[in-house]
């Protein structure tokens, strides 16, 4: 691959990466009217880059076309949310068996330092709550060694981030008490407390969501 097919590339993955992030931290909400010029104009970037990360995230069905066959951002449903959810209660726990196997102590002290630091901040910024939740989430599924069970819990967690922030969902240290124990589960190497403690989790957030509605 010559040098500017490289660099259109990773513009592409850079410009996808941005609009990912706006999608996740809700700030292109469901429903948005994607407007190809406008977003090309704001990130500073071609078209060209700015269809390919589009063409990626309609793959993904974080947009879809609506009736006219406009481009939107997908609206996530209750009925999505707790789909999604299901899916992570059948694989998650055993991802985070498997992590026990394989997930470094620096990963575990990285972690366990930005648990800490939520608990004693009385007031801790939701996207530093946000930033743990991926690291310690991605983290498991990535030290499973089974790429296809991180692919799926990765893509459902978009899913289910999506319908949270949009919907201002998390309270201020959401899942502290059941982070601790997965924490603590991956820790000591014990899988079956981990598979335990990431059931748990799911279910509490299912239940709390559901307390809402």
């Amino acid at each position: 691959m010559d040098e500017a097919a490289t660099a259109d590339r990773s513009l592409a993955d850079e410009t996808y990466r941005s609009l990912l992030e706006e999608i996740l931290s809700a700030q292109l909400s469901g429903g948005a009217v994607i407007q190809e010029r406008r977003l090309a104009l704001r990130l500073g970037v071609s078209r060209s880059p700015m269809r390919d990360a589009l063409g990626r995230l309609e793959g993904q069905g974080l947009l879809v076309r609506n009736a006219k066959g406009v481009l939107t951002v997908k609206v996530i449903t209750l009925a999505d949310y707790l789909n999604s959810i299901a899916v992570r209660l059948l694989i998650e726990p055993s991802a985070a068996a498997q992590a026990c196997n394989a997930i470094s102590t620096e990963t575990l002290q990285t972690l366990r330092g930005m648990l800490e630091a939520i608990d004693a901040d009385p007031d801790p910024a939701p996207a530093f709550i946000w930033e743990f939740d991926d690291a310690l989430h991605n983290g498991i599924a990535s030290a499973s060694g089974n790429r296809f069970l991180a692919d799926i819990i990765g893509q459902m967690r978009r899913y289910t981030t999506i319908f949270e922030r949009q919907r201002k969902l998390a309270q201020r240290k959401p899942g502290l008490a059941d982070h601790q124990a997965i924490l603590t589960a991956l820790n000591e190497r014990d899988g079956e407390a981990a598979r335990s403690a990431m059931t748990q989790h799911l279910e509490h957030i299912r239940r709390n969501v559901l307390s809402t509605y």
